[in-house]
């Protein structure tokens, strides 16, 4: 679960303060808002990608407000993807399992599960530079979901999708969370999208964060 306490976060001249809110376990969890309401800053304040100034992040029962993001078990899936150019989608999968120099049996076994449950098993051996939006993206969570994180944050994971793929990656992004059980938080403005996902929503306006269940 996440449970964000009083948390005061500060980018440039841009600041949240006293944000608190919860997720439980398991719950898929779309926080919307308007452009810059401050999404973003507060995802990746919960990834520990952007320093917070006071409050605390519980996440799964421990408090994480100080931990680095490679500490703190989540799967992050950023705008851009960030997938790695120069390495095939084999390899893009199972990157974070051979930081963890897990036995390459045991990589080739999650990699191999990951692309059945994402679609893209005949994908393994492109490049992402030759992938559409829709094939990234599934590319880019399965890299998130590699190792088995409790949870997982996607910041706006469908812009830029045409409609059909968007339907695509919502029946999709659905039927991950169902089978692996991952607490989710994910950004979006799409009201369709929160419809379509959402165990709960988060409404982020002028810094605060109102819930709807």
């Amino acid at each position: 679960m996440i449970q964000v306490e009083h948390l005061k976060v500060k980018a440039g001249g841009f600041a949240l303060a006293d944000v608190c809110f919860d997720i439980p376990a398991r719950c898929y969890a779309v926080l919307m808002g308007r452009t810059g309401a401050g999404k973003t800053t507060l995802l990746e304040a919960v990834c520990g990608l952007k320093p917070v100034t006071g409050g605390t992040i519980w996440l799964n029962g421990r408090d994480v407000t100080e931990l680095k993001p490679a500490e703190r078990g989540i799967g992050y899936v950023p705008q851009d993807r960030a997938l790695f150019q120069t390495m095939t989608v084999r390899e893009n999968l199972g990157f974070s399992l051979a930081i963890q120099k897990l036995r390459g049996g045991v990589i080739a076994e999650r990699v191999g599960g990951l692309a059945q449950l994402l679609g893209i098993e005949h994908l393994l051996d492109r490049w992402p530079e030759g992938l559409s939006g829709g094939e990234a993206q599934r590319v880019a969570v399965g890299r998130a979901l590699a190792a088995q994180p409790p949870i997982l944050c996607l910041d706006e994971p469908l812009n830029g999708l045409d409609d059909q793929t968007r339907r695509e990656m919502q029946d999709l992004l659905h039927a991950v969370q169902q089978a692996t059980g991952v607490t989710t938080l994910h950004v979006t403005h799409s009201l369709e999208e929160a419809e379509a996902l959402a165990d709960r929503v988060l409404l982020l306006t002028n810094g605060r964060v109102e819930c709807h269940l």
